[in-house]
């Protein structure tokens, strides 16, 4: 086997100081995607619920923690961004950091994805639309506690970390918003 299969490339992240944004949200990460449907008795019409429990207050939390953050003066952000999401996850009792370093189970990392930049565009109104983040420089889960991880929370929650372009990815600049012009 060749030594170049074994190369890991690693992003080289220059210039991006503080972020525009950031978050801690406190309470349990819910994830949003898994749905049930719902038929009711005499009628055609099918309803979905959510299947976890846990979205609309996670949503709650992160969307009232965003407002409080930005003031009432923030204007959403706009144009590429880039962000950083750690969540925090309560640790099952019997499970050891020994055993199990890291929650490598339920929930899925991008459901609680889902739900947490929904919070940030639908219901805290703090960035313009979540399909402009680009990219993710941290996407993790950890247990809250964890003395390995430095944005681990002391308790259930999120850090969340949004930067706006121009910023250096990769030795590449991104163009702003207001000098990209819709095709």
């Amino acid at each position: 086997m060749s030594g170049a299969l074994l190369d890991v490339v690693v992003p080289q992240v220059v210039a991006f100081g503080p972020p525009d944004l950031e978050v801690v949200a406190y309470g349990t990460p819910g994830p949003q995607g898994s749905k049930k449907a719902y038929a009711r008795k005499g009628s055609r019409k099918i309803t979905l619920v959510e299947s976890s429990k846990k979205v609309k207050p996670w949503r709650r939390a992160v969307a009232d923690a965003a407002r409080l953050v930005a003031g009432d003066t923030f204007a959403p952000l706009s144009g590429p961004l880039v962000g950083s999401i750690v969540f925090s996850l309560a640790r099952p009792k019997g499970v050891s950091l020994a055993r199990r370093p890291l929650p490598w189970t339920r929930p899925d990392l991008s459901k609680l994805l889902r739900s947490t930049e929904d919070a940030l565009d639908t219901d805290a109104g703090v960035i313009e639309d979540d399909a402009r983040i680009v990219e993710y420089l941290r996407l993790a889960k950890v247990y809250a506690g964890d003395p390995s991880d430095p944005d681990a929370l002391m308790q259930p929650g999120a850090v969340i970390r949004l930067w706006r372009s121009p910023r250096l990815i990769e030795g590449r600049e991104l163009a702003s918003a207001a000098s990209v012009s819709p095709s």
